[in-house]
Formats: structure tokens, C-alpha cells, sequence
């Protein structure tokens, strides 16, 4: 599998439970001119023009972080959760995170006025602030074992610095825990972050 991603950018999710799933993949970089690291056209691979995109060995390209983690959980069988609540859980919780906290850091990578920028802030304390709640005092969001859920709250968590939000302490604990993660550590470090 090859995964196309940007350092940093949302496809660290997904780089992340590659490598905790023990699933082989290649790293290609894309720019911001949507050029792949080798200078061939990313819109012709992902005509969206959005990373993550994984392409599967067969040829086929999945694109969309739920879909994608999701992939790789079901192929690997591994980060969701096999009783039935707590695999929707999972899911539910990648959903509230792509729509209510991914969709709102918009004006923080694009020059908005300090206006929508505060109303983001706002949505954004409210969805934290349920997100900790979630947590609560267990190691993982979900339940007591890593999930796809996870590896998308940690990207969120770690894009948050660009807001000037203050996590919660649950959060900030939650995020320094996460990053000790073998799996965690590598893809940092494979996309020269650590």
C-alpha cells in the first residue's frame, strides 16, 4: 500500500495505525501544489486533491480518514473494537471529530477574520470539552484498548496548538500518553515531527 500524505496533516492518523495495525506501506509526499514527491500530478491518483489517499495494492486509491482507519482496521482486525457498542462508538467518535473539530480548524490554515476564527474556538471548547468527558479517567477514548478512534483525537489534539485553546488536563495527559506510542513515535518521526 502507498500512502499519500503531508507531514503533520491529517493523514498521520492514518500513518499512525498503519504502522500500529503491522500493515506494510510506502510513504509519497505530496506538496502544495499538488505534486507527489516525485513530481508526478496527486490529482490524477486523488482527482479530490486531498490527502490522506491510500493505494491499495490492487490499484484501487480509498480516500477519507473514517474510511481509510477504517480499512485498516477491518483488513488488519485490529483498533476496533469487536463487541458491537463499542465499535460504533469508535465510528461515532471519528464522525464527530472529522465534522466538529476537523471541518472548524479551517480558519487557522487559511486567512479568516478574527471573527470566524473566535466562532470556531467556540464550537471547538464545546466538542473538547465533550471529548474529555468521553475520556474520563481511561487511557483510551473508546475503551481500555486502542482504536482508529484514538489515532484521529491524537492528530486533532496535536493540530490544536494553531487555535490558541488550552486543552483540558484530561487532554494534555491523554496526548502526552499517546505520544510515548511506539506507533506514535515512528510515523512522527518518519514525517520528520519528533
Amino acid at each position: 500500500m502507498i500512502l499519500y500524505y503531508y507531514p503533520g496533516a491529517c493523514s498521520l492518523a492514518v500513518h499512525m495505525a498503519l504502522i500500529e495495525a503491522g500493515l506494510d506501506y510506502t510513504l509519497i509526499s505530496i506538496t502544495h501544489e499538488k505534486k507527489t514527491e516525485d513530481r508526478r500530478d496527486f490529482l490524477s491518483i486523488n482527482p479530490k486533491g486531498y490527502i490522506p489517499a491510500l493505494a491499495l495494492d490492487d490499484g484501487e486509491v480509498v480516500t477519507e480518514n473514517m474510511v481509510i482507519l477504517n480499512y485498516i482496521a477491518e483488513i488488519s482486525g485490529k483498533l476496533l473494537p469487536q463487541t458491537n457498542i463499542l465499535r460504533w462508538r469508535s465510528l461515532e467518535a471519528l464522525a464527530f471529530m472529522s465534522s466538529e473539530i476537523h471541518g472548524s480548524y479551517a480558519p487557522f490554515f487559511r486567512n479568516f477574520p478574527e471573527t470566524e476564527k473566535e466562532r470556531a474556538r467556540e464550537k471547538l471548547a464545546r466538542a473538547f470539552s465533550l471529548l474529555d468527558n468521553q475520556l474520563g479517567d481511561k487511557n483510551y477514548l473508546i475503551c481500555e484498548e486502542l482504536t482508529i478512534a484514538d489515532f484521529y483525537l491524537f492528530w486533532v489534539l496535536m493540530a490544536s496548538a494553531r487555535t490558541g485553546l488550552e486543552l483540558t488536563k484530561g487532554l494534555q495527559s491523554y496526548y502526552a500518553r499517546m505520544k510515548l506510542l511506539p506507533s506514535v513515535a515512528r510515523a512522527l518521526n518518519e514525517e520528520g515531527l519528533s
